[in-house]
């Protein structure tokens, strides 16, 4: 598999660079292109604005880019985004249990992460998920729902639904706060 910095075969960029130049990672460009490059994947990944001075630092991560998570709503109390199927399958050709994962400690952190604010850091210490039916093609849609926001943990809920609106996977994280 390769990451976001690994040119594809003969050379040429991987589909899951999202814009990234094989000549230039982001582990060496200077710290204005980096930020540049952080800004492009917000956008892309649909970041309300709001939020990109929070996050142009750190941009969404590598994996978000990957399993290509696009946010559709951003609050510590509640957070949505998709995520399809194609490209996140396991052997058998339905969306991967691990992809479900990613995608509830993505919403997860995320909203935690709002919830802590600036000068604070949320670090997730639990995570599970209860899969309840299968999807092959289209889009996962992610709902996660603030359970607990306390001064030192957070606690989500994330509930997966197909295109048809049916429950895929229940999901709960526990972030701590420092």
């Amino acid at each position: 598999m390769m990451d976001n910095f690994t040119p594809g075969p003969a050379g040429e960029a991987s589909p899951t660079e999202a814009g990234r130049t094989a000549e230039a990672p982001a582990a060496v460009e200077a710290p204005a292109a980096v930020e540049a490059q952080f800004r492009e994947e917000l956008v892309a990944a649909g970041v309300p604005e709001h939020l990109h001075d929070w996050l142009a630092e750190y941009g969404i991560g590598a994996l978000v880019v990957k399993m290509g998570i696009r946010f559709l709503e951003m609050s510590p109390e509640r957070c949505v985004a998709t995520m399809p199927v194609e490209g996140n399958t396991q052997v058998a050709g339905i969306l991967h249990g691990g992809a479900h994962v990613v995608l509830a400690e993505t919403l997860g952190s995320f909203a935690a992460g709002m919830h802590a604010g600036p000068g604070r850091q949320a670090l997730g210490i639990e995570v599970g998920a209860t899969h309840h039916r299968a999807v092959s093609a289209g889009t996962v849609t992610g709902t996660c729902t603030a359970i607990h926001l306390g001064r030192t943990l957070t606690t989500h809920e994330i509930v997966m639904t197909d295109e048809q609106g049916r429950r895929l996977s229940t999901a709960r994280i526990t972030n701590l706060i420092r």
